[in-house]
């Protein structure tokens, strides 16, 4: 160890910087393992027949699973969703209370995204006068539980929001509802009704583990080298300064 001698604040950073970026990078491998699984799931129950919706409020893992519809849109209490974008085009999601005949139960549905080039004017969509049926599966978020974001000042519909979580409509509406958001399969009721799974894929969450992997490596890498060439210099030195003695 004499030969090693990297210094007492670089020996501090490192043990500080170094368990933290190994750390990161095993985390971004549990995210993109949690992010696979939950592809499969969604594969998986997306092929299988709807399930009735007298089944959805017994059904204790709901996420993913189909479910066919029938009965009506509220088109009184129609929500927003905002900062959603589809090739580069602004627009919002519309999402509509639904009442479902066979269980009398609200269900929020969301019909897809619809274009919205001209904020000064307010998005034109349609809703169905009459009773419908339709298939449409469960979506509940990896991530945060989703906010309701209205101006509670506001009393004007549609509300323009940026997340929404479907009991506290219920419980503004005072109405009966299922806690999740159903969204529309691709019909005549729907918009554009495209979503992605998950914002990002198994395979970005490997590939920033490889980075904060590479940079602990990079790290501990410049670490020995300091060591070694902070000794080599001393011993250079001690040597020098030993011939000017004798």
């Amino acid at each position: 160890m004499k030969r090693f001698r990297p210094g007492i604040v670089p020996t501090l950073m490192v043990a500080l910087l170094l368990p933290l970026l190994v750390s990161l990078g095993f985390w971004q491998l549990s995210r993109g393992a949690e992010k696979s699984a939950l592809l499969q799931t969604y594969a998986e129950r997306r092929a299988a027949e709807p399930m009735a919706s007298s089944e959805l409020q017994h059904t204790q893992d709901p996420a993913f699973r189909r479910v066919r519809l029938h009965g009506e849109f509220d088109a009184a209490h129609s929500l927003l969703l905002d900062n959603s974008q589809r090739n580069g085009k602004v627009g919002v999601e519309l999402l509509q209370p639904f009442h479902d005949q066979a269980t009398g139960l609200w269900l929020l549905v969301n019909r897809g995204w619809l274009p919205w080039p001209d904020r000064r004017t307010p998005p034109q969509f349609n809703t169905p006068a009459e009773a419908v049926s339709l298939d449409a599966w469960v979506y509940v978020s990896p991530g945060v539980t989703f906010q309701l974001h209205a101006d509670p000042t506001t009393l004007t519909w549609p509300k323009l929001i940026t997340a929404v979580e479907p009991t506290r409509l219920w419980t503004a509406l005072n109405r009966e509802g299922f806690a999740y958001e159903l969204r529309a399969e691709t019909g005549p009721a729907t918009y554009q009704a495209d979503w992605p799974v998950v914002a990002m894929g198994p395979e970005k969450h490997s590939a920033y583990a490889v980075q904060w992997f590479a940079m602990a490596i990079a790290l501990f890498g410049l670490y020995l080298y300091l060591g070694w060439h902070n000794a080599k210099e001393k011993h250079h030195g001690s040597g020098h300064e030993s011939t000017q003695h004798v």
